[in-house]
């Protein structure tokens, strides 16, 4: 497909007026002096409030089960497994040492109780059993893990595994970690699952199983659903945390502190410093239908847009937004066939000509290729309309 881009719709967003817009300026405060790397940013727009070393190359311990957990969870959005599904467990999966929920050669799990052993639990037999059920094997799914972070842009990670246990050249960045993050933020169902602070496996059995959450903050600060903690004697104490408030989710991750009371004090003071300072003003919600546009030699004369992401604007506290316009902007000339969910154009906000955000829009629905017979109609029909 060409890539020449053209603007089929422009209109204006009204919100009330008061100051002017004015975007996110990085904290010069130090939120995080017992760390060896931090960040925090505001989710929907991607903004870094605060960042500290946040390119540093680093293990990532088991926050790497961010992006198995990202990997998984856009399996089960493009239906190539259900949470109802069965996994089960090889000899290879079942040998993983470090934090585990136990499982056996032989035994089975449904997708959803793997990935509460995952998202709850920590579990890396539970992570190498789910890789070995998305993508064959587990060195397969490292390649996914690899190829998914290359398409994000991530320049500073590599993974060697899923699970975050150490490996030469396995590593990420804070800056990395959080993009990861905010991508596995699309699938609204993922905090159901590192959200919960206690849950069972094996319920219905003599080998009952008792999951408690590693991230304390989910208990223990409200609005905290997640993400991920991290330690090995390498990495120190890591944890990935997102919390929302007031329509405002944030992301904030910390590498290397000495202790887990120094690892949730710092990511705690992060949060209160996003919370207190700024302000997300939604637009769209994720899959929220934008427009449609024409396709060319399609099953479908047309093929509507829906929103990738959630979109939204930040501001500081106190600042309101005003005379925001929208562009939708499409390739020049759409083909089928088109897959529900191929990135077909974008959707950019602007402020007196500057762009504030850009935002992928994909195909909301399959459209096959027509055949010669329906083609041969279309031209005939529009020769004989009248004019």
């Amino acid at each position: 497909m060409k890539r020449i881009f053209i603007s089929l719709l422009t209109f204006t967003i009204l919100f009330s007026v008061s100051s002017p817009f004015a975007s996110a300026e990085v904290a010069t405060v130090d939120l995080a002096n017992n760390a060896k790397s931090a960040i925090l940013i505001e989710r929907d727009t991607g903004k870094v409030l605060y960042e500290k070393n946040s390119n540093e190359k680093l293990p990532p311990a088991s926050m790497t089960k961010i992006m198995t957990l990202l990997l998984i969870m856009e399996a089960l959005d493009n239906g190539s497994i259900s949470y109802s599904e069965k996994v089960r467990t090889s000899e290879h999966a079942a040998s993983m040492g470090g934090s585990q929920i136990f499982l056996e050669p032989g035994e089975e799990m449904t997708v959803e109780e793997m990935l509460k052993g995952i998202a709850i639990g920590s579990g890396n037999d539970a992570s190498v059993a789910m890789a070995e059920k998305v993508a064959g094997s587990e060195e397969a799914f490292v390649e996914m893990m690899n190829k998914k972070a290359e398409d994000l842009g991530l320049k500073n990670t590599l993974f060697q595994n899923p699970t975050g246990l150490p490996a030469e050249n396995h590593y990420s960045t804070a800056y990395d970690m959080a993009i990861i993050s905010k991508e596995l933020l699309k699938y609204e169902d993922i905090t159901k699952f590192t959200g919960k602070y206690e849950e069972y496996l094996r319920q219905n059995s003599d080998n009952k199983f008792w999951l408690v959450n590693t991230n304390r903050l989910v208990k223990f600060y409200p609005g905290v659903d997640g993400l991920k903690t991290g330690f090995t004697t390498e990495a120190k104490y890591c944890l990935t945390a997102t919390a929302v408030k007031d329509d405002m989710r944030l992301i904030s991750v910390i590498f290397g502190a000495p202790t887990p009371k120094d690892r949730n004090a710092q990511v705690t003071k992060m949060l209160d410093y996003g919370f207190s300072q700024y302000k997300t003003h939604p637009l769209y919600e994720r899959n929220q239908e934008v427009s449609n546009v024409k396709v060319s030699k399609g099953s479908e004369k047309t093929v509507k847009l829906f929103t990738s992401e959630p979109i939204s604007l930040l501001t500081k506290k106190g600042e309101k937004i005003d005379d925001v316009k929208k562009e939708i902007i499409v390739a020049e000339k759409i083909n089928a066939p088109i897959k529900k969910g191929d990135e077909i154009g974008k959707l950019v906000i602007k402020k007196d000509g500057k762009v504030l955000s850009e935002s992928p829009l994909v195909a909301g629905e399959d459209i096959d290729a027509a055949g010669w017979w329906k083609l041969f109609k279309r031209t005939v029909g529009s020769f004989t309309k009248s004019p």
